[in-house]
């Protein structure tokens, strides 16, 4: 007769199973990751959440393929459910303790199902990546990869739910994939995002590349735009995904949270007077001047190296959450290339889906024009920045604080582009070109020929007569007003107060099924 298994020996077997699974690939493997300088999963994951808050989901899975359970814990990935700052979030971390975070089947099923949860109860997802891609010989063989393409629920998320990602080691096939997909990425220094490894490169192409060279953090804060920040440490990576969440809701369906402050909301801006100059050739930093603005001079700021002469960042206006978008004079005189157009236009649709209000501060003499920026296509940029504005449904506030020329006072929200409210500074210069420009174009024989041309174009440049001046287009009521430079946050404050009596922030979400990368 076959012995009665007891409880207490039940327990002990359970237990005897979650501390190998806590252990993930094992000590010896634990402590290489310690001694190259990475955290594990479960450490980020303790680094991430709310002390005692982590419930996890799948830890006792593990790889499916015959010989590998008992070296397999959570076949490479951490799942499950926690809170940041009282919030409740998902999270999934890679494990590189385990077949150096590859991805196998368990694993793929493991992320799907947590995503899918995200969605059905309406939680942020949390990706803390590294890891080296789809895991041979599990994706072999046309059935081997027939269940391992793209999920639908990462394809058609439609920003229901942030996403939020962060690369914190080397990253192929699946880290990479989830970062291109979410509305927020940190890469660590020293890292590598990249479809595939420099070992795959060379073997199939024969190019040999490092990995800092194929996707290192300079490849992409400030060549790519995929990177939306760059951490100095995994410490400071965790903390960029917090900072970013508190501008974030949980979900679509809710507006982003509030945040107490002590600054009076009517607080005049005194310094702004001595600090712009009314000259529109001297360049000052615009950083300086929404820090002067917003709430307590906090801003959390987005793809900060990448096009360098538009600022996007989140910020407080009396509480509530607004994206600003503002023109960096420091940097091209202000002026918009194609990489400011994709910046642009990816934290339109970013703010538009999460009902985050706009706020548009101007400096811009135009758009760069050049046959290179032609090459990388500026009229399509310039124009699905346009498309996107058009169709945001947010509170969209416009100040117009130096100049703003041609086709970019479009792009900037100025009359047209559904603007709550479009206002200026009386230093603004509105207009088709500025002088120096129009005068070259209009009279650029006539100066080739003259026998001093410099004098000649000063002379042109007094007798261009058309009025730049906000003052026209504000008594024709093409703007909504001009007003004192020092009152420009207690402007910004109770317009946006009165854009969301009765709706709140909430926009229609036209834009939450434009692509996260394009």
């Amino acid at each position: 007769m076959q012995e009665e298994i007891t409880m207490d020996q039940l327990l002990e077997d359970l237990e005897k199973r979650r501390e190998r699974a806590r252990l993930m690939g094992g000590k010896e493997k634990i402590d290489r990751h310690h001694q190259s300088g990475f955290y594990t999963a479960r450490e980020r994951i303790e680094k991430l959440l709310d002390p005692g808050s982590f419930l996890e989901i799948g830890g006792l899975s593990h790889s499916e393929f015959p010989g590998a359970e008992q070296k397999s814990a959570g076949d490479g990935i951490i799942c499950g459910l926690g809170k940041i700052d009282g919030r409740p979030v998902v999270v999934e971390a890679i494990d590189k303790t385990v077949f150096a975070g590859t991805e196998g089947s368990v694993h793929i099923k493991k992320s799907e199902a947590l995503h899918d949860y995200a969605l059905k109860r309406g939680f942020p997802i949390f990706n803390l990546g590294e890891g080296g891609g789809l895991r041979m010989p599990d994706g072999m063989g046309s059935d081997g990869i027939s269940d391992k393409l793209f999920p639908q629920n990462l394809l058609t998320i439609g920003r229901k739910v942030p996403m939020i990602s962060s690369i914190l080691g080397d990253s192929y096939g699946g880290p990479t994939w989830l970062a291109v997909s979410s509305d927020f990425v940190t890469q660590v220094k020293g890292s590598c995002m990249a479809v595939a490894g420099p070992r795959m490169l060379e073997m199939a192409t024969g190019e040999k590349i490092t990995p800092e060279e194929l996707g290192g953090w300079k490849v992409h804060a400030e060549t790519t735009g995929q990177t939306d920040h760059v951490s100095d440490s995994e410490e400071d990576a965790i903390e960029a995904m917090k900072a970013f969440f508190r501008y974030m809701p949980l979900n679509a369906d809710q507006e982003p949270p509030k945040k107490e402050t002590k600054d009076d909301p009517n607080r005049r801006l005194d310094e702004a007077i001595d600090f712009v100059p009314t000259r529109r050739t001297r360049a000052y930093d615009m950083k300086r001047l929404i820090g002067m603005i917003v709430d307590d001079g906090e801003f959390f700021e987005l793809k900060p190296l990448f096009g360098r002469s538009l600022i996007t960042a989140l910020a407080h206006l009396n509480g509530q959450v607004v994206g600003v978008i503002a023109n960096q004079p420091m940097m091209f005189a202000g002026s918009s290339g194609p990489e400011e157009c994709d910046k642009a236009t990816d934290f339109i649709c970013l703010c538009d889906s999460f009902h985050i209000p706009l706020v548009f501060l101007h400096d811009i003499p135009g758009f760069r024009v050049s046959s290179s920026a032609e090459k990388k296509k500026v009229p399509s940029k310039i124009m699905q920045w346009n498309q996107a504005l058009a169709r945001a449904t947010v509170p969209k506030l416009s100040v117009v604080i130096r100049k703003s020329i041609g086709a970019a006072y479009g792009n900037m929200c100025g009359p047209t582009m559904g603007a709550d409210s479009v206002v200026a500074w009386p230093s603004a210069e509105i207009n088709f070109t500025g002088p120096e420009v129009g005068v070259n174009v209009v009279y650029g024989r006539k100066l080739m020929e003259a026998e001093d041309p410099k004098q000649a174009r000063e002379e042109l440049l007094k007798t261009w007569g058309f009025d730049s001046s906000p003052y026209k287009a504000a008594g024709k009521f093409m703007i909504d007003d001009v007003i004192d430079p020092r009152d420009t946050r207690k402007y910004l404050c109770q317009m946006l107060e009165y854009a969301c009596v009765n709706n709140g922030s909430k926009s229609k979400r036209l834009l939450a099924n434009w692509p996260t990368s394009f």
